[in-house]
């Protein structure tokens, strides 16, 4: 089983898609059939068979052999009694590969508060992904059981010796398993969602180190203006006193040329 790949890990039966049910000879000559409409389980596969485990759970209520009066009969005292024991257990102890695609699956099963060890053969039919994003395998097989060891012994004798509801109960099996995938996810999304926090945190930072050289060819572009004079600087206004003095020199001039 863990030969195939995506075999490990937990699965749930579905009941829908399942059936859980058993045959047996009625009056010597003909067989009945039923089934339980209400059952529950699951498997957990590990990569070593030896550490893999497996459980299902049906309610005897829910027995149905498409005869009411039967049905009633099947949950009476006689046979199931549903009301003291409502339910039929089955636990693994060991999960088997006997070849490939084959499994022994032996386990206790409790039926009216009395536990037997039983070995069950299954056939991994394949694991196929559904429309919908499941990830189905299939499993089928059948064990034949004597229903007298679980303490289910009523009966009618025959005419001719033989006995109406054969002592020999063929257990059928016929199983669709849908792989959880879901457990695993939360806890590695969580961790990636604070790494992707993180990052978008951290990511501002080097920024700030950018805008600080914009500022410094501002400064080299537009340097700081001159200083201001002090406010006396208004009395510096000689040149204007110095301007007789210009004269002379526009005198000697003239005497140059005559005119005085």
């Amino acid at each position: 089983m863990t030969e195939t790949p995506g075999i490990t890990g937990h699965w749930d039966i579905d009941p829908s898609h399942s059936r859980l049910g058993f045959s047996t000879r009625h009056a010597m000559v003909s067989r009945v059939r039923g089934a339980f409409n209400d059952a529950s389980g699951s498997a957990d596969i590990a990569d070593d068979l030896a550490d893999s485990k497996a459980e299902v759970i049906i309610q005897t209520a829910s027995v149905d052999t498409r005869t009411e009066s039967r049905d009633e009969h099947l949950r009476s005292a006689d046979f199931f009694d549903v009301e003291t024991y409502p339910e039929i257990r089955f636990v693994s102890s060991a999960i088997d590969e006997v070849d490939e695609g084959s499994y022994i699956v032996t386990g206790e099963l409790t039926i009216r508060d009395m536990t037997k060890t039983v070995s069950i053969p299954l056939e991994l039919i394949g694991v196929e992904t559904d429309p919908f994003g499941n990830l189905r395998a299939g499993l089928e097989g059948s064990r034949r059981i004597d229903r007298k060891d679980w303490g289910v012994t009523w009966n009618t004798k025959l005419d001719s010796g033989g006995v109406l509801v054969s002592d020999k109960i063929t257990l059928e099996f016929e199983l669709s398993l849908i792989k959880n995938v879901a457990e695993a996810a939360p806890a590695d999304s969580s961790e990636t969602a604070d790494e992707d926090e993180d990052d978008e945190t951290a990511s501002p930072a080097p920024k700030t180190p950018e805008a600080a050289p914009t500022a410094e060819p501002a400064d080299t572009e537009f340097p700081p203006p001159p200083p201001v004079k002090p406010a006396d600087k208004p009395a510096e206004k000689a040149p204007e006193a110095k301007q007789p003095d210009a004269q002379p020199s526009g005198s000697g001039i003239g005497k140059l040329f005559g005119l005085r």
